[in-house]
């Protein structure tokens, strides 16, 4: 292991927080206070004892501090006070551990709570030295400063944290974000290769019947299961990629032909006036494609209406067919269906009358007015 990689070692284990990089040994310099008075005089060998005890405990609740909130914090922070008080009447720089206990505070809790350990420390550091009466110009900036910036990091303190419930939201957006469009393509794959397959089945049942009887015929169907087929991947491609927005009446063609492919009749009625936005004809091909494909399915059906008619200042959307039903109200197909409906701000409705009757409302700004 090279040194670069011991001394990163070393740094998370000491300051496990990476967002404070390396500050936290940039502000032990403010230690160097406690070591200014050595300067004029040489200390006794118990006083010497007693400061490398005082060096390593201090380090050992500096750098562990930073790990720390809530109660463990304090007790941090009542440490560095401690030291604090016991040195008041023999070291005049001491102040700075009072200094140190301070920029701690924002680590019990919230700021209100945080406040009140800031007071806290700064009124036992002015009590400190009213009582053990060492020099004032040492002592008036600790307690002064023990707010300062105790004050500072409670502010920097929660804005960190309101920094880091945007991450969390953003971040829960975006996952948010990839369950919508994971739920968008499993629908519309569903509605896209529901119906196309439906059709793939019933041509290749029809070829099967007419391979020995007709087999021009079934040669014809077998090669237009081919073309339908190779539509399907393209709408598949086009559904992954969020292009997927047939025009309507590409769709009502292409119901047509598979209804007809299952020997069923459609019985189509279509406002000529009636026309959709973008957005929300995408969405309704689609819920026409899921209810036909139903009927394929499901409905052992010989007729089929599809209606879509002005309805007040919006539009109704009518799908029913004659058959047994078999579709289940609250099934993962009608359940797309609704999810698109509801998505354009309209609503829809399944009924079961001798058959099975679909009914989606569309409001007025889901029109094109142009051609409306």
């Amino acid at each position: 292991m090279s040194l670069s990689e011991r001394l990163g070692a070393l740094h998370r284990w000491l300051v496990p927080p990476l967002k404070f990089g390396w500050m936290p040994y940039l502000w032990l310099v403010y230690f160097g206070f406690f070591f200014i008075e050595y300067l004029f005089r040489r200390p006794g060998a118990i006083e010497m004892v007693a400061i490398v005890a005082t060096i390593v405990v201090f380090l050992a609740v500096y750098f562990s501090a930073y790990r720390r909130r809530g109660h463990a914090a304090l007790i941090h922070i009542g440490t560095l006070v401690l030291l604090g008080v016991v040195w008041a009447n023999f070291n005049a720089g001491s102040s700075v551990l009072f200094i140190y206990a301070s920029s701690f505070a924002f680590c019990v809790g919230p700021p209100r709570q945080s406040a009140w350990v800031v007071g806290a420390v700064a009124g036992i550091a002015a009590l400190t030295a009213w009582l053990a009466d060492p020099m004032l110009m040492y002592w008036l900036p600790g307690a002064a400063l023990s707010v300062v910036i105790g004050t500072a990091n409670i502010l920097f303190g929660e804005n960190e944290r309101k920094d880091a419930e945007l991450r969390l939201s953003q971040a829960e957006v975006r996952r948010l974000a990839r369950v919508a469009e994971r739920e968008r393509i499993a629908r519309d794959l569903h509605d896209v290769l529901g119906h196309t397959l439906s059709l793939i089945t019933v041509k290749s049942a029809l070829a099967a019947k007419l391979i020995e009887t007709e087999p021009g015929r079934a040669r014809a169907e077998i090669e237009s299961v081919e073309q339908t087929a190779r539509q399907a991947l393209s709408e598949v491609r086009e559904a992954i990629g969020g292009l997927h927005e047939q025009r309507l009446d590409k769709v009502l063609a292409h119901v047509e032909t598979s209804l007809r492919a299952a020997d069923i009749e459609l019985l189509l009625e279509r406002d000529p006036e009636l026309a959709f936005d973008r957005q929300s004809e995408a969405m309704l091909t689609l819920v026409i494609r899921e209810a036909v494909t139903n009927i394929l399915r499901h409905a052992d059906a010989r007729h089929c209406g599809i209606g879509l008619h002005r309805d007040g200042d919006g539009a109704r959307i009518e799908i029913h067919d004659d058959g047994r039903g078999g579709l289940k109200p609250e099934g993962s197909g009608v359940q797309g269906m609704r999810a698109r409906i509801e998505s354009l701000g309209g609503e829809l409705d399944v009924e079961f009358d001798g058959g099975t009757r679909i009914v989606a409302r569309l409001p007025a700004d889901t029109l094109n007015s142009e051609h409306s």
